[in-house]
C-alpha cells in the first residue's frame, strides 16, 4: 500500500526508516519531511497541518494509510477531518481524534481526567484572566518550587519551574496578561513540583485493548549533568533500568487501565500511540503529562529496538485488533545522542553544510533539523541529527553513538557526552 507520514523531525525519520522495511509498504510519502526522509521516501512540499493539501495528496498518490507523527495536526482534528470527508473516510489515519488528543492539547483537561480516574499525579489548580487575582493569592501560599504550565500547545516551551514566589508571580502574569505563550497560555495550570527520576512509557491502543512498548528516558537540559536551559531533548536511553516488571505493572494498573476506562466513560475512544510522561517517586509512578503521539527523541531510541513490522501495529490500531498484536522487542540497549546547532535553544545559524554523514557504520543517524541545498545536506533546525546505537549495555551503546557524534561535522556542532551516565 502507499503510505503518507506527516511530520519533519527525527521521530518521523525513525518512523519512515521502520515503515520502509515493512512488507506492506509499496511507496512512502512524507510531508514535509527532511533530508533524511528524502533518501527513503518522496517528500511532499506542504506542512503537516495543511488539511486541504493532505487530502489532495491522498487522492493524487492513492494513499491507503496516513500516519501522524507530531501533535499539532492531531490536536487540530486531522482524524475528525478524515472521518467527516466522504473521499477520505476509507483511508485509515493513525492517531487519536480531536477529543482524545486533548490529553496533550489541554493540560487542564488532562488533569481533570486524571482526577476523575484517581490517577497519581501532582496536585494542581487552573486559572484564567477571569480569576487572575485568585491565582496570585494561590501562588503566595504555594510551596516552592512552583510549576507553571501553559494549558495549550507551546512547542515544548510552555512548562516553567519557578524557584521563588516572585518569579512564579512574574511568569504567571506574563502568561495570562502578556500572552507569553500566545493562545496556549490563556489558561494556566499551577502544579506542585514532584521529586524523583523522570521516564517515559509508551502504549499502543485501540481504545479498549493496549500493548506496552519499551520504556525510555530523555534528557531535556542543554548542559552536562542536566544543567542549563530546557531543550526539545538532547538524547534518550531505552530501556530504563529501574523500570522493571514490578514498576511497569504499577503503570498499567494505576494509570493506563484507569485512563482508558475513564476516557470511555466520557465517550472518548483513544486510538493510536500514547506517551505517558512519568516521575518515579521511590518506586511509585506519578504522571507528569500525557502526549497523544510518540515522543522525540524517545522514538529514535525505541523504534530501532522494535522487531515487529510497524505497519502491522498501525493496522491493528485501525481495525481495533490491538489485543491480538504480538510485539517483539530486541533485547539490547539503545542510546540516542542529539547533535544540535551552536547557540540552541536560543538563536542559532541555519544552512550550515554537514560533513561525513555518508560514512556512518554500526549506528543509525536520524535527521531532525536538516534540508537539502544544492544536493548538500545542511542544518535547518536547532536539533539537527539523532545518532542511535544498540549495545549490550548503556556504556557500550553510548560509546558507539559518541564515536559517530565526533565523526560528523558542521560549524557550531554541540552535543552532550553524558547521556545515560546517570543510569549506569
Amino acid at each position: 500500500m502507499n503510505i503518507l507520514l506527516l511530520g519533519s523531525g527525527g521521530r518521523e525519520h525513525a518512523l519512515a526508516w521502520k515503515i520502509k522495511q515493512s512488507t506492506f509498504c509499496d511507496a512512502l510519502f512524507v510531508a514535509p519531511g527532511n533530508a533524511g526522509t528524502n533518501a527513503l521516501a518522496t517528500n511532499l512540499p506542504f506542512e503537516d497541518d495543511d488539511f486541504d493539501a493532505i487530502k489532495k495528496a491522498c487522492l493524487q498518490y492513492q494513499i491507503k494509510m496516513v500516519v501522524v507523527g507530531p501533535e499539532t495536526p492531531l490536536v487540530k482534528g486531522i482524524v475528525d477531518f478524515f472521518e467527516q470527508d466522504k473521499e477520505l473516510l476509507s483511508i485509515p489515519i493513525i492517531g487519536p481524534n480531536r477529543a482524545a488528543a486533548q490529553l496533550e492539547g489541554s493540560k487542564d483537561f488532562s488533569k481533570q481526567i486524571m482526577q476523575q480516574c484517581h490517577i497519581p499525579t501532582a496536585k494542581y489548580a487552573t486559572f484564567t484572566a477571569a480569576n487572575f487575582n485568585d491565582g496570585i493569592t494561590y501562588l503566595k501560599t504555594h510551596p516552592l518550587p512552583i510549576v507553571l504550565k501553559a494549558d495549550g500547545l507551546a512547542a515544548g516551551k510552555g512548562v516553567l519551574i519557578c524557584t521563588s514566589t516572585q518569579e512564579a508571580i512574574d511568569e504567571f502574569t506574563a502568561m495570562l496578561q502578556a500572552g507569553k505563550f500566545g493562545a496556549a497560555s490563556t489558561k494556566v495550570v499551577v502544579e506542585e513540583f514532584l521529586e524523583g527520576i523522570e521516564l517515559s512509557v509508551f502504549i499502543v491502543t485501540d481504545g479498549i485493548n493496549y500493548k506496552m512498548l519499551p520504556s525510555a528516558k530523555d534528557y531535556k537540559r542543554i548542559g552536562i549533568g542536566d544543567t542549563g536551559l530546557n531543550t526539545g531533548g538532547m538524547g534518550a536511553v531505552s530501556p530504563v533500568p529501574f523500570a522493571d516488571d514490578t514498576f511497569l505493572k504499577k503503570v498499567e494498573t494505576q494509570i493506563v487501565i484507569p485512563l482508558l476506562a475513564g476516557l470511555q466513560k466520557n465517550n472518548i475512544t483513544y486510538k493510536g500511540f500514547l506517551f505517558v510522561g512519568l516521575m518515579n517517586r521511590n518506586g511509585e509512578p506519578s504522571v507528569i503529562e500525557f502526549n497523544c503521539r510518540l515522543g522525540d527523541p524517545e522514538t529514535e531510541a525505541i523504534i530501532p529496538r522494535l522487531k515487529t513490522d510497524i505497519v502491522t501495529i498501525f493496522q491493528a490500531i485501525a481495525t481495533s485488533k490491538v489485543g491480538e498484536l504480538k510485539i517483539e522487542i530486541i533485547d539490547e540497549t539503545a542510546v540516542t545522542i542529539f547533535l544540535v546547532s551552536g547557540g540552541y535553544p536560543n538563536e542559532y545559524k541555519k544552512g550550515l553544510p554537514i560533513n561525513n554523514l555518508m560514512n556512518v557504520e554500526g549506528s543509525l543517524v536520524f535527521h531532525a533539523g536538516t534540508t537539502l541545498k544544492d544536493q548538500q545536506t545542511v542544518t535547518q533546525g536547532g536539533r539537527v541529527l539523532a545518532i542511535t546505537s544498540l549495545g549490550k549495555s548503556i556504556p557500550e551503546a553510548a560509546e558507539k553513538s559518541l564515536a559517530i557524534a565526533q565523526q560528523i561535522n558542521y560549524e557550531g556542532k554541540y552535543y552532550r557526552t553524558d547521556i545515560g551516565h546517570d543510569l549506569i
